[in-house]
């Protein structure tokens, strides 16, 4: 293996063109990691830290496009090389346009006096700034970027609450506003239920199980993940729970999220009031407190979705949730048929998550496990594993986390990441089942479950070449509307041997019954 660099003077791209670019190196032949980045001193980390820095690199300047290529032999790099100038020379020609563009927020605010929500995408030192500016000028705001201070992310909730304005984020990766899809949101048809949610994928997974149970959502409102910290307070998830109850159009709400802070959680439970019925979805948190409150309790993104469906269609929400246990109770056979395919040794479940909601959920259905379940976002801080990048008994990874997209783009755009590790799964003698989530979406991967069967056959031959079967269990989030159809997604992921169950909470049960035949009920 060879570290090819390339560095181009004073050129400049913007970071989601430069890793789409780093994507598309990672499939051609001989190149074993590549990085397309500006030559800024937190990049110079990140690929000394891959292992990829070179001389040629540490002499960049931050305002220089360095493309770095690990590859095979000298032929297959400077092909990827130059591939990288290819895509890149493409997309600026595609961005090139003799239309008058604004070139600050401020100015593109002054040219167009319709507009009433911003989005913000820009790098995290920037975007509170920007953020700020279209408050002021009274529009809502979606902070698609992270790294916002905590200090910021206070100061400008506080100024949007004061003008009754949303603020949702920063790291807001998803959002429906009057029936637009903002981020990473799905095809969801108008209808009566609100969302208010702390949890992007948690907003997907509630407002595509609705779609699919017949309702429909009127907004779906993102806070972000630190919106119900102690230090925030809830600020937007009570501003959007009052708009909600405020909104003609919508007769259900529902709220989602990891569990508040005690004092916050206390603040959004007496902000119910009775005045619509409110399904509340605080993964974790304690189903008495809710009722006691006058909330619907709902321990799963699947309960949540199915209550507030019900509820908007004029079913008795009672007897749906029969049905789902019911459901739940059937994956028990189908887990004693399966598991006597798996070899003695074979014992350990890993799951590997594109959606955070999805992972912090699965850990809460197996919870009790015999073993503990370790992971990069653990519930327990004991559980926390020592290298993220290497599994320990049973194990459910978050691929989504800021230490495996700094300098990537996000799992749920590009696969390689995960693909790789479904492979280096496959060689642990341990593993018996490999859990899998694909979501679909307008950001999303354009064939999230195409791009995984490479892997999945990869992974299955490997297992097979050491006399043993591999197991994989998978759900799809998302909806028939959606650009990938999820019928389709579906299909691929069966024909080649993917267990696909309905749900994100399914697909946990079944893994954990193979595996130890027990999961929380």
């Amino acid at each position: 293996m060879l570290i090819l660099t390339r560095i181009k003077p004073s050129e400049y791209h913007d970071s989601i063109t430069l890793m789409q670019a780093a994507a598309a190196l990672l499939d051609m032949p001989g190149v074993e990691d590549a990085a397309v980045v500006m030559g800024t001193p937190a990049n110079r980390e990140l690929v000394d830290a891959a292992g990829l820095l070179t001389p040629e690199f540490a002499g960049a300047r931050p305002d220089d496009l360095v493309i770095v290529v690990k590859a095979a032999d000298e032929a297959a790099g400077q092909a990827a090389l130059k591939k990288a100038e290819e895509i890149l020379g493409r997309r600026a020609e595609r961005t090139q346009t003799t239309a008058v563009r604004p070139k600050s927020l401020a100015s593109a605010i002054e040219s167009d006096g319709q507009t009433n929500l911003a989005v913000i995408s820009v790098a995290g030192r920037y975007a509170a700034e920007e953020a700020r500016t279209a408050l002021e000028a009274g529009l809502h705001v979606l902070i698609f970027s992270d790294n916002v201070s905590l200090a910021d992310e206070i100061a400008l909730k506080d100024l949007a609450a004061r003008r009754r304005l949303l603020c949702m984020g920063p790291d807001a990766g998803t959002a429906i506003i009057n029936g637009v899809a903002l981020g990473f949101a799905n095809a969801i048809p108008r209808g009566t239920v609100g969302i208010v949610s702390a949890a992007g994928t948690g907003l997907q997974g509630v407002s595509s199980g609705i779609a699919r149970r017949g309702a429909g959502v009127s907004q779906g409102i993102g806070t972000g993940g630190r919106d119900l910290s102690e230090a925030v307070g809830g600020t937007m998830m009570l501003l959007g729970l009052t708009m909600l109850q405020e909104d003609p159009g919508t007769e259900v709400i529902v709220l989602v999220s990891k569990p508040p802070a005690p004092t916050v959680a206390q603040k959004v439970l007496a902000a119910i009031g009775g005045k619509k019925p409110t399904v509340v979805c605080f993964l974790g948190a304690d189903p008495g407190a809710i009722e006691k409150a006058g909330g619907l309790p709902a321990t799963t993104l699947t309960q949540a979705a199915t209550i507030a469906a019900a509820l908007a269609t004029g079913a008795n929400y009672c007897d749906a949730l029969v049905t789902l246990e019911t459901e739940s109770q059937s994956l028990i056979d189908l887990a004693e048929a399966e598991r006597p395919k798996l070899a003695e040794g074979q014992w350990a479940l890993r799951g590997l998550y594109t959606g955070g909601t999805f992972c912090y959920e699965a850990q809460l259905l197996l919870k009790n496990l015999p073993e503990p379940v370790h992971s990069n976002a653990p519930l327990v801080k004991a559980n926390r594993l020592a290298d993220s990048t290497h599994s320990v008994g049973h194990t459910v990874v978050d691929l989504g986390e800021d230490e495996f997209t700094q300098g990537r783009l996000h799992p749920m755009i590009d696969p390689a990441l995960r693909n790789r590790r479904i492979v280096q799964e496959a060689h642990d003698g341990a593993t018996a089942v490999i859990l899998l989530d694909f979501v679909l979406g307008y950001g999303a991967h354009d064939d999230p479950a195409g791009a995984a069967l490479p892997a999945i056959a990869e992974a299955q031959a490997v297992a097979h070449a050491a006399g043993r079967h591999l197991l994989f269990v998978a759900s799809v989030c998302g909806t028939e509307a959606d650009p990938q159809r999820l019928s389709g997604q579906e299909a691929k992921l069966r024909s080649a041997g993917v267990l696909v169950l309905p749900d994100n909470a399914s697909a946990v049960r079944l893994a954990g019954l193979i595996t130890q035949g027990c999961v929380v009920c």
